[in-house]
């Protein structure tokens, strides 16, 4: 069975930044397309950034880019989301997820984390 599980989420003041970490285990790291998604209260969950099985190509949604960095170490089975010049907008509950097969998409996700609350404030 595939757990998933991210760390690193807290608060900081709008321009500040923080650096999310999330690790997979029950299945080859790098035989998984990872990603972060995250979700507003009243809001729809959105992709954040994916990362293919070797971290060669990556991709962010509109909000974030040249903010955003994600990154892999299939040494270290981790997953990383390096967030700078952090905006209030930017609060949301984050999600870590993998899909075998898929990429990019919620659709294909095949495993979540549990969250981790990201608050910035102005």
């Amino acid at each position: 069975q595939v757990q998933v599980a991210e760390s690193g989420g807290g608060s900081v003041q709008a321009g500040g930044s923080l650096r999310l970490s999330c690790t997979a285990s029950g299945l080859p790291f790098d035989d998984l397309t990872m990603g972060w998604f995250r979700q507003a209260p009243g809001k729809e969950r959105e992709l954040v950034s994916c990362i293919s099985r070797s971290g060669t190509n990556t991709q962010y949604g509109d909000s974030v880019k040249d903010r955003f960095t994600i990154s892999r170490d299939n040494a270290k089975n981790t997953l990383y989301l390096q967030m700078n010049s952090l905006k209030p907008e930017d609060t949301a509950m984050y999600y870590c997820a993998a899909a075998r097969y898929g990429y990019c998409s919620d659709k294909s996700v095949d495993y979540w984390g549990q969250g981790t609350q990201v608050t910035v404030s102005s």
